[in-house]
Protein backbone atom coordinates (compact mmCIF):
# COMPACT_ATOMS: atom_id res chain seq x y z
CA UNK A 1 0.00 0.00 0.00
CA UNK A 2 1.36 3.82 -0.79
CA UNK A 3 0.38 6.90 0.94
CA UNK A 4 -0.03 9.81 -1.81
CA UNK A 5 0.81 13.54 -0.30
CA UNK A 6 -0.34 16.61 -2.17
CA UNK A 7 2.26 19.36 -2.53
CA UNK A 8 2.69 22.26 -4.86
CA UNK A 9 5.34 21.67 -7.73
CA UNK A 10 8.18 24.05 -8.14
CA UNK A 11 10.39 22.61 -11.19
CA UNK A 12 7.96 20.26 -12.96
CA UNK A 13 9.09 17.16 -14.42
CA UNK A 14 8.58 12.87 -13.00
CA UNK A 15 10.85 11.09 -11.24
CA UNK A 16 11.02 8.10 -8.68
CA UNK A 17 13.70 6.38 -6.44
CA UNK A 18 15.24 5.51 -3.19
CA UNK A 19 14.86 8.07 -0.29
CA UNK A 20 16.97 9.71 1.39
CA UNK A 21 16.06 11.61 4.74
CA UNK A 22 17.75 14.60 5.81
CA UNK A 23 16.94 17.15 8.87
CA UNK A 24 18.99 19.53 8.19
CA UNK A 25 19.84 22.44 5.07
CA UNK A 26 22.05 21.38 2.78
CA UNK A 27 24.70 24.02 1.15
CA UNK A 28 24.92 23.04 -2.21
CA UNK A 29 28.01 25.78 -2.72
CA UNK A 30 31.24 24.20 -1.48
CA UNK A 31 29.06 21.67 0.48
CA UNK A 32 28.87 18.77 -2.08
CA UNK A 33 31.33 16.80 -4.64
CA UNK A 34 30.35 17.70 -7.76
CA UNK A 35 31.83 14.68 -9.79
CA UNK A 36 29.98 12.21 -7.04
CA UNK A 37 27.68 13.52 -5.55
CA UNK A 38 29.02 13.45 -2.40
CA UNK A 39 28.14 15.59 0.73
CA UNK A 40 31.48 17.35 2.18
CA UNK A 41 29.81 19.37 4.32
CA UNK A 42 31.76 18.78 7.92
CA UNK A 43 29.20 17.91 10.71
CA UNK A 44 26.21 17.67 8.46
CA UNK A 45 24.31 14.57 8.96
CA UNK A 46 24.90 13.69 5.15
CA UNK A 47 28.66 14.16 5.45
CA UNK A 48 30.31 11.63 3.16
CA UNK A 49 26.82 10.15 1.67
CA UNK A 50 26.28 10.51 -1.84
CA UNK A 51 22.66 12.15 -3.33
CA UNK A 52 23.06 10.84 -6.64
CA UNK A 53 20.03 8.92 -8.10
CA UNK A 54 18.33 9.36 -4.94
CA UNK A 55 14.80 11.69 -3.97
CA UNK A 56 16.65 14.10 -1.74
CA UNK A 57 13.90 14.87 1.08
CA UNK A 58 15.67 17.60 3.29
CA UNK A 59 13.91 21.32 4.89
CA UNK A 60 15.64 23.73 2.48
CA UNK A 61 18.77 24.99 1.12
CA UNK A 62 21.27 27.40 2.79
CA UNK A 63 24.20 29.37 1.97
CA UNK A 64 25.09 32.05 -1.45
CA UNK A 65 23.37 31.90 -4.34
CA UNK A 66 26.37 29.82 -6.23
CA UNK A 67 24.31 27.24 -4.63
CA UNK A 68 22.17 27.36 -7.54
CA UNK A 69 24.98 26.91 -10.10
CA UNK A 70 26.28 23.67 -7.98
CA UNK A 71 22.33 22.31 -8.02
CA UNK A 72 22.39 23.01 -11.78
CA UNK A 73 25.85 20.81 -12.47
CA UNK A 74 24.93 18.09 -9.98
CA UNK A 75 22.44 17.66 -12.78
CA UNK A 76 24.50 18.23 -15.94
CA UNK A 77 26.92 15.38 -14.29
CA UNK A 78 24.37 13.34 -13.78
CA UNK A 79 25.90 12.98 -10.01
CA UNK A 80 22.44 14.79 -8.53
CA UNK A 81 19.50 13.73 -6.70
CA UNK A 82 16.55 12.37 -8.85
CA UNK A 83 13.97 14.72 -7.42
CA UNK A 84 13.86 16.90 -4.09
CA UNK A 85 10.86 17.05 -1.59
CA UNK A 86 11.24 20.45 0.92
CA UNK A 87 9.58 21.30 3.25
CA UNK A 88 9.78 25.15 2.29
CA UNK A 89 11.94 25.59 -1.35
CA UNK A 90 13.59 28.63 -1.31
CA UNK A 91 15.37 30.32 -4.63
CA UNK A 92 18.47 29.13 -4.13
CA UNK A 93 17.00 25.21 -4.87
CA UNK A 94 14.15 26.50 -7.17
CA UNK A 95 16.45 28.11 -9.59
CA UNK A 96 19.29 25.04 -10.09
CA UNK A 97 16.60 22.32 -10.14
CA UNK A 98 14.28 24.34 -13.26
CA UNK A 99 17.92 24.85 -14.93
CA UNK A 100 18.72 21.35 -14.17
CA UNK A 101 15.47 19.68 -14.99
CA UNK A 102 15.02 18.17 -11.63
CA UNK A 103 11.89 17.42 -10.26
CA UNK A 104 10.93 19.30 -6.99
CA UNK A 105 7.96 19.86 -4.90
CA UNK A 106 7.20 21.12 -1.35
CA UNK A 107 4.97 22.60 1.14
CA UNK A 108 3.39 18.70 1.40
CA UNK A 109 -0.20 18.53 3.42
CA UNK A 110 1.64 16.37 5.93
CA UNK A 111 5.71 16.71 6.66
CA UNK A 112 7.42 14.48 5.13
CA UNK A 113 9.82 13.86 8.11
CA UNK A 114 6.72 12.11 9.18
CA UNK A 115 5.99 9.52 6.28
CA UNK A 116 9.38 9.41 4.21
CA UNK A 117 12.16 7.28 5.58
CA UNK A 118 15.36 6.57 4.38
CA UNK A 119 15.25 3.33 1.69
CA UNK A 120 11.56 3.91 1.12
CA UNK A 121 10.78 3.92 -2.80
CA UNK A 122 8.95 7.21 -3.56
CA UNK A 123 7.68 8.99 -6.83
CA UNK A 124 7.40 12.73 -7.29
CA UNK A 125 4.77 13.64 -9.80
CA UNK A 126 6.28 17.76 -9.67
CA UNK A 127 4.05 18.48 -12.72
CA UNK A 128 0.63 17.54 -10.59
CA UNK A 129 2.18 18.15 -7.51
CA UNK A 130 1.77 14.43 -6.19
CA UNK A 131 4.07 12.20 -3.95
CA UNK A 132 3.62 8.90 -3.71
CA UNK A 133 5.27 6.69 -0.62
CA UNK A 134 5.98 2.91 -0.57
CA UNK A 135 7.31 1.94 2.62
CA UNK A 136 10.56 0.27 2.26
CA UNK A 137 9.43 -2.95 3.59
CA UNK A 138 6.30 -3.45 1.34
CA UNK A 139 8.70 -2.93 -2.17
Amino acid sequence: MSIKIKGRPISKGYAEGTALVCREPIGFNFGVKLHNGIITEYNHELQNKSIKDKILIFPHGKGSTGGSYVVYQLARYKTGPRAIINLNTEVIIAIGAIMGGIPVVDNLEVNPFDVISDGDYVKVDAVNGIVEVIKRNEV
